[in-house]
């Protein structure tokens, strides 16, 4: 049986292992994948989607208010012997929509000392009825407005989650953006250490068969320790921004790290606009009501129509109407017309003052949150143009940096093809090598900077679904 255990326990360890392995040990991640594990797993995803949970909470908080109440109230006295009463009062209320309220009740008293008013016959007294509001709380009331914002609330919280899912992946992008600038970094200080060391060995050859003059060897040496000392600090920003790059990987509740072996998505620059959808057919500025923040602002804006309704409801009078038909319970089903209670309440207040205030402030927030969505609006429309113009002219830059790079390719193709003919030196390889560096480096640059623009754009169009 323990063999038998250990055995399981083994299987357990290589299927869990298996499983990770595939997701990682492997020599690429790309980024379409790497975006899939953030919004399948990431923590504060998961915390964003809780907006939508909360809102639902809320909107089966609201509608309690219309869940029917069965009410039960006994009280009795006895002293010395005698039962100075019993009373009975118990009633089933049903709320309705357009505040109306169905009720339905038993009342009976027992004892020798009561209010006569309370007196019941000997088997108690049932009653139904409906109360009616004439003024306040027949088109809207408080319990129908929480139910409308609630489910206004709804759309919000969706919303919401759009947008502090989006600032996730977008942190998440520039931790994949970082990682893949440090590692071609890195790889291009590898190669060209690679060059400058075996530069630096064929001088040495040179300068023993005596082809070449001593201090040949010192410069191309000092090449090798600059490409070293670049090669270090490359990695060292390369292991940080892996680990960086961790913050935002888990696999369920699991946070993972990159195996050394994993490279970012070679074919980035071709990929990157179909995976964030920013390429211009799929955006269009002048239809923005789909947007998270323009949502956001117009549910809001509803919302605040909702409690100005309930604020211009509060100008009329207080005016309720009930009416109970009364029957003892044998007799419940021969309808009499005299046994009934009715009654009527009514009340206003002489200035409403406080009314006509409360309405001010509900119409000026009102106000107050159009222009802000207007704003918006305008805001929006203005940044994804500004944020195409810069992805486009980053596009152009690419292909400047690129021509140049091909261009000082071949200058030190040319120079060092010059070198083995015994017309050029180490002094000339080595500057047009830097040139060509450095031009790597700003391709590397811009390439970054295109990556990111596209993740703001991203950003701004708020859609991580």
């Amino acid at each position: 049986m323990l063999h038998f255990i250990k055995l399981y326990f083994l299987l357990f360890l290589l299927c869990v292992t298996n499983v990770y392995g595939q997701d990682f040990n492997k020599e690429e991640l790309s980024y379409n994948e790497f975006l899939g594990y953030v919004k399948k797993y990431h923590p504060l995803v998961k915390q964003a989607n809780l907006e939508v949970s909360n809102a639902q909470a809320a909107l089966m908080l609201a509608r309690g208010g219309f869940d029917p109440k069965i009410e039960v109230d006994y009280d009795q006295k006895r002293f010395s012997g005698t039962e100075y009463y019993s009373l009975l009062n118990s009633s089933f209320k049903i709320p309705t929509w357009y505040g109306i309220e169905i009720k339905a009740g038993f009342n009976q008293t027992d004892g020798r000392y009561f209010n006569p008013e309370n007196r019941t016959p000997q088997g108690g007294l049932t009653s139904l009825g409906i109360t009616v509001p004439l003024g306040q709380g027949l088109i809207i009331n408080e319990r129908m407005a929480d139910v409308r914002e609630g489910k206004l609330q709804l759309q919000l919280s969706d919303a919401q989650r759009k947008l502090r899912a989006i600032e996730v992946l977008y942190k998440a992008s520039e931790a994949y953006f970082d990682w893949k600038r440090s590692f071609t970094e890195a790889e291009l200080y590898k190669n060209y250490l690679g060059f400058a060391s075996t530069r630096f060995n064929g001088v040495k050859q040179l300068i023993e068969l005596g082809d070449s003059p001593a201090i040949d060897s010192v410069e191309a040496g000092i090449t090798v320790r600059n490409r070293q000392l670049n090669l270090e600090n490359a990695n060292l920003k390369l292991v940080k921004a892996k680990l960086n790059l961790a913050n935002y990987l888990w696999i369920e509740d699991v946070p993972v790290e990159l195996e050394d072996n994993v490279k970012p998505e070679q074919n980035l620059l071709q990929t990157l606009p179909e995976t964030l959808r920013t390429n211009e057919l799929a955006i269009n500025v002048n239809e923005l009501d789909g947007h998270p923040k323009i949502q956001s602002l117009q549910t809001k804006l509803s919302m605040l129509e909702i409690n100005r309704q309930l604020k211009a409801n509060k100008l009329l009078p207080k005016a309720n109407v009930g009416y109970n038909y009364l029957s003892e319970p044998e007799n419940f089903d021969s309808f009499r017309v005299a046994d009934y209670k009715f009654n009527v309440n009514f009340s206003v207040p002489i200035f409403l003052r406080k009314e006509r205030g409360n309405l001010k402030l509900a119409k000026l927030k009102i106000q107050d949150a159009e222009y802000d969505l207007s704003q918006q609006r305008l805001e929006l429309k203005n940044k994804i143009s500004a944020q195409q113009t810069e992805i486009e002219s980053l596009r152009k830059q690419k292909n400047i940096i690129d021509a140049l790079v091909t261009d000082y390719t071949t200058m030190l193709n040319s120079e060092e093809k010059l070198f083995s003919f015994g017309e050029s030196s180490i002094f000339l390889i080595n500057s047009r090598e830097n040139n060509l560096v450095n031009a790597r480096l700003s391709q590397i640059s811009i390439e970054n900077q295109y990556f990111a623009s596209n993740a703001q754009l991203f950003r701004i169009l708020a859609n991580p679904d």
